[in-house]
């Protein structure tokens, strides 16, 4: 929710201040109303959680797998015990995590989607190629992490994830070139792994961008299952919210965007009822889901980038929730890349 979601930029010069994204947009997109509940599918340093309850008299369920930021928020929660409640977990359990809280339905939804300014600046969560720090990534501090999958999966496994979830053009170069260095020695360090992205690109990167960007992206995304995670948090927020309620997204690269965007396509028109890759029922036929609040994707305004750099990449898009049942949910349809699992 703050500055950074999504971004690694060097020419960010260093920490950046925790900055919204966009929040004039959410709000307005969103537009809290006294007495509603919201989810913060991922509350991060709490910009967007602490701007809608200073804009109306709502209560917040609030969600983040990473267990940092929900102690962070603590003190925010503490100040307004019975309107934020924090959760650690998974934005894509969020029916289940409102009705632990007592609620079935909700009014809102808010998204902001990727990695935080709060992680990409702390170098010991080893997200970032500008702070040395070991080759973690892990957003919930479970499980493997980003060494484990660059030094045990095959070259043509890691070459895959870079090419699709980075989008990387020399992604076997890259995989070829990862797998030689670990042949000598593990490769444990952030700096390590950029070193080697950088050796195979040479100069030939667009200078604005560092050479890695796209390789620690494509290993962020897998680890973590973001965009599987974001296919099923779409779906059930479709679920949980009443019929009036929003659903605001912002996204931060392609793959991402290119979800949401296919998302409110296929709930804002009238269509099959099903999966497309499945035998459809004759003459059954899913009214829309949901109405869009903006046609296209809006973008931050050239004063916001210029003040918070980290912001450039945005996009926001949004839908109002009708009274239609919701859809299937089709990870295929909505471009979910399948990849290495």
């Amino acid at each position: 929710m703050m500055a950074g979601r999504g971004k690694d930029s060097p020419s960010a010069g260093g920490p950046a201040r925790h900055i919204p994204v966009m929040l004039s947009e959410v709000l307005a997109a969103l537009n809290p109303t006294s007495g509603e509940t919201i989810i913060d599918g991922t509350f991060g340093a709490g910009g967007y959680s602490k701007a809608i309850l200073d804009a109306a008299d709502c209560k917040i369920i609030a969600i983040d797998r990473d267990p940092d930021a929900v102690a962070a928020g603590r003190a925010l929660a503490d100040q307004l015990p019975e309107r934020l409640t924090l959760v650690v977990g998974r934005y894509g359990d969020m029916d289940a995590i409102a009705e632990s809280q007592g609620h079935v339905t909700v009014d809102g939804v808010v998204l902001d989607l990727g990695v935080s300014s709060m992680q990409l600046d702390q170098a010991e969560r080893g997200f970032s190629f500008s702070h040395d720090g070991p080759l973690d990534m892990r957003m919930g501090k479970e499980g493997p992490s980003a060494s484990d999958i660059v030094n045990e999966l095959s070259e043509s496994e890691l070459a895959g994830i870079i090419a699709v979830l980075g989008e990387e053009r020399r992604a076997r170069a890259i995989a070829r070139a990862i797998v030689a260095v670990r042949s000598e020695r593990p490769i444990a360090r952030t700096s390590e792994l950029a070193d080697i992205v950088a050796s195979v690109l040479g100069r030939r990167w667009d200078e604005s961008k560092h050479p890695a960007t796209r390789t620690f992206q494509a290993l962020r995304l897998y680890l973590n299952e973001e965009l599987d995670e974001l296919a099923e948090g779409l779906s059930v927020a479709e679920r949980v919210l009443r019929a009036g309620g929003r659903l605001v997204v912002v996204t931060f690269h392609s793959l991402e965007d290119r979800i949401a965007k296919r998302f409110f396509a296929s709930r804002s028109l009238p269509g099959p009822r099903g999966s497309r890759h499945l035998p459809e029922q004759m003459g059954e036929v899913a009214p829309p889901s949901f109405r869009l609040l903006n046609r296209r994707a809006l973008h931050p305004l050239t004063e916001e980038i210029r003040l918070n750099p980290r912001a450039r990449s945005a996009s926001l898009r949004a839908g109002e929730r009708t009274e239609a049942p919701p859809h299937p949910l089709d990870l295929a349809a909505l471009g979910v890349p399948r990849v290495g699992r």
